[in-house]
């Protein structure tokens, strides 16, 4: 039996993988779990697939989290370094889907102790990128990508990573594609948070609306696939079939098309190097219809002339970048700033920061600048876009 454990089980790519895990019980062992503050569905996991412990990220839920788990097998533990020493436990294979910054560490910690490191946290790579493909190096273990986008990638290029001229990223478009500017301006997070195509939690949908999702995935390919900013292209293609394309020296491009279910990602990388049978819906290509693409409008959607910026500046921009975003998302969930202020805040911190360029970024360093670019966030918001 494979060990496993998944870090992030209650969110949307958690209770994905999940399903999986549980349609093959006699497979696995389930090592750890852990969640944010939905107690009552990690407990209802562990229990259902006998996990040894359950972490919840918040100490004062500890003794829900317990009550709970009355009467199982089940450890509950709460708080930062019990998840971070949960992330330690050396397993076979171990999914890394916490939301946010806060997944940093948990991914170097999977990676330092476990073979296999399926990634779905986009902030690990943007971060600290270079931080976490060292530690996978010193260590052994393998970086499988989960994001639909970098596994169509990573399954694109097979044995002919050294032949790529071009890596296409596909984007819905999310909700306010044919949105005019005005509508942008005063749109609510509600209506950001209706994603047309894929069933996310909240956080990400926004950043979907926002093209801040394929902004920081255009920041991964950069150090996932070791390719430059002029190699990578987005193209807007509403219907979400394919994924991602590649295209080689020869003029060749693959693509990854699928239909938009993250159990397709995951299962692949819960397997790898195998492919098996995925509860997943085949397409019907006689009654799918057309597969349309447009340029994307960077007057709406100027995250990602702001990756652009962040790659250029290299050395620390990307935790400035990350820091910031997931400021500006915070106020305008809060109703402080409107929705296209998020990209004028995100704009006026890269604009202030020096990334301080160096082959060595450190766990303290990324820190620091996280939390330099939160501060200069508020500051920015609170003064106002010039």
């Amino acid at each position: 039996m494979r060990r496993v454990s998944v870090f992030g089980s209650t969110g949307s790519v958690g209770q994905n993988t999940i399903d999986l895990i549980a349609r093959r019980m006699d497979e696995f062992q389930v090592v750890a779990l852990s969640g944010g503050r939905n107690v009552k569905l990690l407990a209802q996991q562990a229990i259902a697939l006998k996990a040894q412990i359950a972490v919840v990220a918040d100490d004062a839920l500890l003794a829900d989290l317990t009550d709970a788990l009355a009467g199982s097998n089940v450890t509950p533990l709460a708080g930062r370094e019990a998840l971070l020493d949960a992330a330690a436990i050396p397993v076979d294979w171990a999914m890394s889907s916490v939301v946010g910054f806060a997944g940093l560490e948990i991914s170097l910690a999977i990676a330092q102790h476990s073979k296999t490191l399926a990634l779905a946290n986009k902030e690990s790579l943007v971060c600290g990128g270079a931080l976490l493909q060292q530690t996978c190096a010193a260590s052994g273990a393998t970086l499988l990508p989960v994001d639909s986008e970098h596994s169509a990638i990573f399954q694109c290029i097979g044995g002919a990573d050294k032949a790529v001229d071009r890596i296409i990223l596909t984007a819905s478009g999310g909700p306010f594609l044919n949105a005019s500017m005005k509508a942008m301006e005063t749109a609510t997070p509600e209506q950001a948070v209706a994603h047309p195509n894929w069933d996310m939690g909240q956080r990400i949908s926004i950043d979907s609306a926002s093209m801040f999702n394929k902004a920081m995935e255009v920041l991964e390919t950069h150090v996932l696939f070791d390719v430059t900013p002029a190699q990578i292209e987005v193209i807007v293609h509403p219907q979400s079939i394919i994924h991602s394309m590649v295209e080689f020296a020869d003029g060749a491009i693959m693509a990854h098309l699928g239909p938009p279910d993250m159990r397709a990602p995951i299962g692949f990388a819960l397997n790898w190097p195998e492919r098996v049978d995925l509860p997943i819906e085949r397409l019907d290509f006689g009654t799918l219809g057309a597969l349309t693409f447009q340029h994307p409008n960077t007057d709406q959607f100027p995250s990602l002339t702001l990756a652009q910026q962040t790659m250029d500046m290299g050395g620390l921009a990307g935790a400035a970048f990350n820091g910031a975003k997931e400021a500006a998302l915070d106020m305008f969930l809060a109703r402080d700033i409107g929705f296209l202020d998020m990209a004028r805040v995100v704009r006026s911190v890269l604009d202030q920061i020096d990334p301080a360029k160096s082959d060595e970024v450190t766990l303290e360093s990324v820190i620091a600048m996280d939390a330099t670019a939160r501060k200069l966030s508020a500051q920015a918001a609170k003064e106002g876009f010039h």
